[in-house]
Order: structure tokens, then sequence, then C-alpha cells
């Protein structure tokens, strides 16, 4: 049987959202339940998603959830403890850096510090508590236990400045809705979020998917949402900027996977995604917009025989559940 991976990047609000579409649109499309993932990756908004697959919701649901059709979730149990989509608080950052002495080290020995980790060292403190956020994730898991199926949670680590991976094989325990505020703590905007004493924040600071993670678990296919990027169907206007960096640097580490015989796809908003998208990543009133639009254009590029030839290890997974 394949051996699938699925990897769900940051993105804020309107990403999680965009993530939803597009696992909606693929489940329907192949018949795999992204919830049969070998592992997940989730990052930032990312690990939002990933941990309500590992509690059990279904991507059809979450859809729904998010597009405010509370009543086509097939899951009335889930629907109440999901709950309604969490409200967004406004930043309220403090005076002073989010990490200081991070920004020496990162001076001192640049070899061992991540650059992005010293970018969020720069960033003001933020104020907003993600507590509640953490608790209410946990809510989905009976006595805070780790999901038996593998489910990575990267974030940045202000005191060393590297990477660490929640779920991974050793990495500091801790709760999934800890892990999940962690990787989901956008410096300036919330406050680290502390696991044995050590200040963790948003692990799209290495990297907005992580992808490469992946590289050497031996998978037959990795599917990636990238909410962040751009697809290649991008014209020249778009061939710039973050959106633009980003579809480079996903490039990267997708043939750092590829090279050790793992093929990846991966979904990145389409020009026409990226208008209802917006320039706000973190703008609620989106939501509803963003699930309809990532949903049609996914549909519409998995209509292709091209694409479903690609992604032939998801229906074999499907066929053999």
């Amino acid at each position: 049987m394949p051996r699938i991976g699925l990897v769900l990047g940051a993105g804020g609000v309107v990403g999680h959202a965009f993530h939803v579409g597009v696992l909606k649109a693929l489940e329907e499309a192949t018949g795999w339940d992204p919830r049969d993932a070998e592992v997940i990756v989730g990052t930032s908004a990312g690990s939002h998603v990933a941990a309500y697959l590992r509690a059990g919701a279904s991507a059809s649901d979450l859809a729904a959830r998010i597009a405010g059709d509370g009543a086509a979730m097939v899951d009335r149990g889930m629907h109440q403890r999901l709950g309604d989509p969490f409200p967004v608080p406004a930043p309220r950052p403090a005076f002073g850096l989010t990490a200081p002495r991070l920004l020496a080290r990162g001076v001192t020995r640049p070899w061992a510090t991540l650059p992005g980790a010293v970018l969020a060292g720069w960033a003001p403190r933020g104020r907003v508590s993600l507590r509640a956020f953490a608790a209410r994730i946990n809510w989905l898991f009976p006595d805070r236990d780790w999901p038996q199926r593998p489910l990575w949670l990267p974030a940045v680590d202000l005191r060393e400045g590297r990477l660490t991976v929640f779920g991974r094989e050793g990495a500091p325990r801790t709760d999934v809705g800890t892990a999940v505020a962690a990787s989901c703590a956008v410096p300036g905007w919330f406050t680290p979020v502390e696991v044995d004493g050590v200040p963790y924040v948003d692990g799209g600071a290495r990297s907005v998917t992580n992808l490469d993670l992946l590289a050497a678990e031996g998978l037959d296919l990795v599917v990636v949402s990238s909410p962040m990027s751009i697809s290649g169907a991008a014209g020249p206007r778009l061939r710039t900027g973050a959106r633009w960096s980003l579809r480079l640097r996903l490039g990267q580490e997708a043939r750092k996977v590829r090279r050790r015989g793992t093929d990846v796809v991966a979904f990145q908003p389409t020009p026409a995604d990226v208008a209802v998208m917006g320039w706000n990543a973190m703008n609620p009133t989106r939501r509803r917009e963003v699930v309809r639009q990532a949903y049609a254009s996914a549909s519409h590029r998995l209509a292709r025989d091209s694409a479903m030839a690609r992604l032939a290890p998801l229906t074999q997974v499907a066929a053999g559940r």
C-alpha cells in the first residue's frame, strides 16, 4: 500500500480556509481521506488543520464549518466539539524585542541560528495569549494524549534559534494544544509559547511548509498545501515578491524530497485564489469565500487526467481501505 505524507503550510486564518477547500476537493476527486495520511506535517495555520484531522474531523466537515454551513457537517458530534471558528484578536505588540539575546547569538553563532529565528527575535513582543486556543484544541484529545498516527508540528526555539518538531522522536513532550499554539505564535502578534521554560514561535519562521522534514521518511507521495506561495500559472506581475520567493523555496524543498525517491504534488494558490485571499492572511471575513474558491480551483485542476495520474497513489490507498 502506498505511504502518503501530507504537508499543510502556514497562512493565517485565510490559509486555514485554503487548506480545507483543497483537502475537500482532493477527497472528492480521489476518494483518499486526508485523515489516513501516514504522517502529517502542519506549520502555523497548517498545524491547526493537522490537529483537527488527527482528532477525527473530515475534510468535508472542516470545509462546511469554515464556510458557515454547520448543518452540512456529517459528524454532528464533531460539529459540537469543534464549535465555531476561533475569533481573531487584533495584534497588541508591546515595547521591547521578542528575543534580544537571540540577536547576539545570531551574530556570534550564525551557522547554528536560523535566519528566520533572528528576524523573529527582532519583532516586538506580542501580547495576545494563545492559552485559550491551546485549551480548545486539547478538548479534542481526551487525557491530552498525542495521536497514535504521526503528527509533526514545527516551531522555532527562541533560546537556541533552532527548529523543534513537536510530535517527532526526540522533541520535548507536551500536549497537542500547546504544540499547535507554539507553531501558530506569529512573532509580534502572539506571546511566545513556553514548553519546559523554553519560548517558541511560529514554525513558519524557518519555512512556511517545512516540507523537507519528510525527505528521509521513505514515503511514496507527499501532498502539499501551501497557501502563502503562488502557482506556476502566475503572470509576470505575480512572479515577484514574497509569494514568488516562497514558491522558489518550496521548489527547493520539493527537489530535496524527490531526490530521496518520493514524489511531491503541491497545491498553491492560483492568481484567482490570491485575488480572493487578499493581502491580510489574518482577515476572518475572507474565510467563506476562500474555502469555496480553493475548492473550485483545486477541483478544476483535479479534473485533468495529468493531475490524477500524479495522484494515483491516493486512489490506490482509497481502494484498499
